[in-house]
């Protein structure tokens, strides 16, 4: 199938879009606003330029448009120039795993979430999703692993139900 452009109106069309401030990233960062997380955006100093950051929670998120990152739901390759195309996003692939590579040895937690799950049909779950994924990164932040728990110091501490001297409290008249 040929393409339906001059080359020029598809230099033009292609030229226009935007790798930053997406709509699936603004959708994101709209949400995470709301739930009280701050972030930078475009990082310079991390390996691929993370789309949100969050130092706090050593963080970071990437929203993938599906064609550019050669996401599995992408079935269509454009027919013109398909080699070209081909290498591109294979290129793209290969980058994305490095730089994921690289984040999680610096000990940061990588999210990636695709431009398809940010769908209207998706979307609700989706940011559940990442609730549930930041909400255990914060935990891991809250208790560190260096905190003993009272199993393991031998101790048998009383349960705040259970009834006991120690909590016993007295009505003041």
């Amino acid at each position: 199938m040929a393409d339906k452009m001059t080359p020029e109106q598809r230099h033009r069309c292609m030229s226009r879009i935007r790798g930053r401030d997406t709509k699936p990233e603004l959708v994101v960062r709209r949400w995470l606003w709301h739930q009280g997380f701050r972030y930078r955006l475009y990082v310079k100093a991390l390996p691929g330029r993370p789309d949100i950051v969050m130092r706090k929670w050593r963080t970071v998120i990437f929203v993938n448009g599906c064609f550019w990152h050669g996401h599995e739901c992408q079935k269509h390759r454009p027919a013109t120039n398909a080699k070209f195309w081909q290498d591109k996003i294979t290129r793209n692939r290969e980058r994305d795993a490095r730089n994921m590579a690289l984040l999680q040895a610096a000990g940061w937690h990588v999210i990636v979430i695709w431009e398809c799950q940010l769908t209207r049909q998706r979307r609700q779950q989706t940011l559940r999703d990442l609730d549930l994924a930041l909400s255990g990164i914060v935990l891991q932040h809250a208790v560190p692993a260096s905190v003993p728990y009272p199993e393991t110091l031998g101790e048998d501490l009383p349960i705040a139900a259970e009834p006991g001297e120690a909590y016993r409290t007295e009505l003041r008249d």
